[in-house]
């Protein structure tokens, strides 16, 4: 075999193998709907302060991602954590979030969004009064979907002391607590 077929039959090797890979997932071969107010399974997710809704599942897009709409009654949000392995996305249907990414702050509010990639610290928190409603995405979905029904378990308030209380049950699902909720 002459050298440069050598050096590149593991390129083609690697790419037959990708797309073997992607030819065997089970994602669904049609599309769906997900109802206003309603989860994708029916479920109800009450946590943080507010209602989880999955719109679409991780099931859906075989890990890929997933998305939650969330409409939020109590002010605050979460810990300031990390997620190792996922980029979160915020969206504000409606209301007033403050969202800190590592150095940064913003202010979100209706049609505004903010991303948070991997390895970065960030936190949200809701600031208005009234209902406020968000949707966030994560990206691989990981086990998100099982890390919000853990938490539903919980019941449906930010929980108290949520830096030393919860630590495990991120660590659990691939995230870390670095630091305290926001303060608005």
């Amino acid at each position: 075999m002459k050298r440069r077929h050598f050096l590149q039959f593991p390129l083609v090797a690697s790419a037959l193998v990708a797309d073997a890979q992607r030819a065997k997932t089970d994602r669904p071969k049609k599309g769906f709907k997900s109802e206003s107010g309603k989860d994708r399974y029916q479920e109800e997710l009450l946590i943080m302060g507010g209602r989880f809704d999955c719109k679409v599942s991780a099931k859906d897009t075989d890990g890929d991602l997933c998305i939650y709409d969330t409409v939020r009654e109590e002010k605050g949000g979460p810990a300031l954590h990390i997620h190792h392995n996922q980029d979160e996305w915020f969206y504000v249907i409606k209301g007033e979030f403050i969202v800190k990414v590592g150095e940064d702050t913003f202010h979100i509010k209706d049609g505004d969004s903010a991303f948070a990639p991997r390895t970065i610290p960030h936190a949200f928190a809701k600031i208005s009064e009234g209902e406020a409603q968000m949707l966030v995405l994560f990206q691989p979905a990981g086990s998100m979907e099982d890390f919000f029904l853990q938490m539903s378990k919980l019941g449906k308030d930010i929980p108290k002391n949520q830096e030393q209380t919860l630590r495990e049950l991120w660590r659990t699902h691939g995230m870390e607590i670095v630091g305290p909720p926001l303060k608005f």
